[in-house]
């Protein structure tokens, strides 16, 4: 199963950069051992002199058409469940074993996805009810998705 992040804006060097690095790194060794064959980020540059729906509407397709066919579509989105690391890890043991070849995370911009890229959604997931940067959300994302690994690899990184 290979995952994948999908994400409006372009990621700059600093300190979120070497997060996701370091994520990125750890993903990949730690996943081969579990059926993970890859881990890739996929960015879309924010379009630009569009403003509200237009924009929204824009980015979503954006990130629509960077999305692999017959991908999981989990779609990150503060009206979305509040997952804890455990259900996660478990979503994910759950797709992979059910066949699915890839699953794909998506990140929206400032102004949210969407409904139409809402409603292709398998999952919708939230980080809570604050407001995250979306550069710190896509480091989230890493460390969550690496988390739910050690977890299905039995590695004590967790502790509940």
């Amino acid at each position: 199963m290979k995952i994948s992040l999908h994400a409006v804006g372009k990621l700059r060097s600093g300190p979120q950069a070497d997060l996701i690095a370091d994520y990125q790194k750890r993903i990949l060794a730690t996943g081969p051992s579990l059926g993970v064959t890859g881990f890739s980020i996929r960015e879309v540059d924010a379009p630009k002199g569009l403003t509200g729906v237009k924009r929204q509407e824009r980015e979503s397709a954006l990130l629509d058409t960077a999305a692999p066919k017959g991908a999981m579509r989990i779609v990150l989105d503060e009206r979305g469940q509040n997952i804890k690391s455990m259900a996660l890890s478990a979503l994910m043991r759950d797709w992979r074993d059910d066949g699915c070849r890839e699953l794909s995370f998506f990140i929206g911009g400032a102004d949210g996805h969407a409904p139409a890229l809402l409603q292709t959604a398998d999952k919708k997931i939230s980080f809570g009810a604050a407001t995250w940067p979306h550069m710190l959300v896509r480091v989230m994302l890493c460390e969550q998705i690496y988390r739910a690994l050690t977890i299905l690899s039995g590695s004590p990184y967790h502790r509940e």
